[in-house]
């Protein structure tokens, strides 16, 4: 049977149209398919954000701004300023290789291959950059780039600078102390913890601190000018009121900027008044005369041998300076002689000058509100030969600091008081304080003090009309465990006025140089002590401590007054 047929033959192909039809339907589909598992990935991950051990955030709890640091006259010594932070959640960035190039475009300092191990990471927060401008805030934001964003965070800033950098301290980079004040308040629990939506609130008041800056600027200046002077390689500084134990300035040479981002600070930046530990030579000689005069073995009218070395078995203990002859108690003094202070030290005993050591507090280490810290260095065991060199600061290490407050509590009165970097009034530091030696024995070592100032070692440190006394010292430095004789540490503790001392001033020069004018001499006479008169001429007047002229001071400023016309090639009167 044949079959029929039909006008068209008949083919399994599909129509050429209809198939074009259906391959356009497929391709919208298959990008319709694409956009829609794009947008709901975006709409989950924004709105139903993935869950793990960590939140994306991880910043729900934050210090809220730190008290502000003031000196003493309220002037601001650090604050926080609000800044922004770019950070990123890793697992919401759809093209890194895209991210990666807008960010590097917009902050140029960032490292492209660092960033990229940041991003690829599988956790889901990362810090990109910290505490940024806010023109590069900005410009992040406006890439729209998804998963980067900014959280506002605080920046720790010092307005003075290096000027208060020891003793203010400094933060890292999530503002929590690290050293000086700063860390003393968070030691102290002196800051809260609150949520960054609220930055506002519980905010502390400010730290006051007993510091004046205007006298800390000083004793900077001053101290930076002698290192340059006496070619040193480092300097330090102290003012102290007498009465409070406020520590006015302290400043320790090299120091640092605390503003500066990288705080990999040297050994050499280290503040050397407290975190450092150096024989102060015969400026410990003081702390031997009260111990002496105290115990009533020693009066003014005693008198020592000093003619020949004081033998101690195999040991000869010699002067710098031979009077070789007696010498009285005053003389001594101002002649800084190791064998009469070393005579004095093995006529009191060696319990006696342990105990007396240990009654001031330098058996102990010396702990103020600083955390930097050192203890003393003491001799193993204690001989007839360690009393007599330590009589003169010879053999026993302790912190500039301490060394300070100590004689400072020798002459107010005779009440050690433990320094503060606080405010503090006289009556709240006497409440603290001890006795250590008698109101008497304080009155002779004022004197004594102000003798050395007028015709002994300290005589550069006489400045007119304020009444200065001190004691030098000049102690060989240890080089790889011996003494050096070619480089040493210069220093000068003194007080003014010595009438009624009101403020203590240290100058410490570590290592420095005889030069011309010094005939040859590098001792603390030659270049610690006009430094420290140079800081009393500027800050008593600062102070409120005026100027009372004897008729010898008026002597002395009128042949002033005549060699400066003299220079200046003036007429006579």
């Amino acid at each position: 049977m044949t079959e029929p047929i039909s006008g068209h033959q008949q083919t399994d192909e599909m129509p050429p149209r209809l198939a074009g039809q259906n391959r356009l339907r497929l391709i919208g589909m298959c990008f319709a398919a694409a956009f829609l598992t794009i947008a709901g990935q975006l709409a989950h991950l924004t709105i139903f954000p993935a869950q793990d051990d960590g939140p994306v955030r991880p910043l729900a709890e934050s210090p809220l701004p730190r008290p502000d640091i003031v000196d003493r006259n309220g002037v601001l010594l650090a604050t926080d300023v609000a800044v922004a932070s770019i950070f990123a959640d890793p697992s919401k960035i759809i093209d890194m290789d895209e991210a990666v190039e807008a960010l590097t475009a917009t902050m140029p300092d960032l490292d492209a291959r660092e960033l990229r191990r940041k991003l690829s990471a599988s956790r889901r927060f990362a810090w990109i950059k910290r505490q940024v401008s806010p023109e590069e805030r900005d410009a992040v934001y406006n890439l729209g780039i998804p998963g980067v964003s900014y959280v506002n965070e605080r920046r720790r800033v010092y307005p003075q600078g290096r000027l208060a950098a020891h003793v203010a301290g400094y933060v890292d980079l999530d503002t929590r102390g690290i050293a000086g004040i700063e860390k003393y308040l968070d030691d102290r629990g002196a800051l809260y913890t609150a949520s960054l939506a609220e930055p506002t609130e519980h905010r502390t008041g400010p730290a006051q601190l007993s510091l004046d800056i205007r006298v800390q600027a000083a004793m900077i200046d001053e101290l930076t000018k002698a290192i340059g002077k006496f070619h040193a390689i480092a300097g330090g500084g102290i003012v102290m009121d007498i009465g409070t134990g406020e520590v006015l300035a302290m400043v320790s040479l090299p120091d640092f900027n605390p503003n500066q981002e990288n705080k990999n600070f040297s050994k050499d930046q280290q503040n050397r008044m407290t975190s450092g530990v150096y024989e102060l030579g015969s400026v410990i000689k003081a702390v031997t005369f009260a111990m002496a005069l105290d115990s009533g073995k020693v009066t003014l009218e005693s008198r020592f041998d000093t003619r020949f070395p004081l033998v101690i078995g195999s040991a000869r203990i010699h002067d710098f300076h031979p009077q070789n002859r007696l010498l009285t108690t005053e003389e001594v003094f101002c002649e800084s002689s190791n064998i009469g202070t070393a005579k004095m030290a093995l006529e009191v005993g060696l319990e006696e000058h342990q105990a007396f050591l240990r009654k001031v507090g330098l058996f102990d280490k010396l702990q103020t509100e600083l955390p930097e810290a050192a203890g003393p260095l003491l001799p193993r065991r204690w001989s007839r030969l360690v009393t007599a060199t330590t009589a003169f600061g010879h053999g026993f290490a302790v912190q500039p600091l301490q060394g300070a407050a100590v004689v400072a509590g020798l002459l107010n009165g005779g009440h050690l008081i433990t320094p503060t970097f606080l405010r503090r009034n006289e009556e709240e530091a006497l409440a603290m304080a001890t006795t250590v030696i008698k109101p008497a024995t304080s009155e002779t070592l004022r004197y004594l003090f102000r003798q050395n100032a007028l015709k002994g070692s300290a005589g550069k440190a006489d400045v007119i009309g304020y009444r200065v006394g001190g004691k030098t010292g000049t102690a060989e430095k240890v080089v790889n465990g011996r003494y050096d004789k070619n480089q040493r540490l210069a220093s000068f503790i003194g007080a003014f006025p010595m009438d009624d001392p009101r403020y203590l001033v240290m100058v410490m020069l570590d290592d420095p140089k005889a030069i011309p004018g010094t005939y040859g001499f590098a001792t603390a006479g030659w270049n610690a002590v006009p430094a420290a008169a140079s800081v009393i001429e500027r800050i008593a007047p600062m102070l409120g401590v005026e100027p009372v002229f004897s008729e010898q001071d008026l002597q002395k400023l009128a042949k002033l007054e005549a060699k400066d016309k003299k220079t200046r090639g003036d007429a006579p009167d």
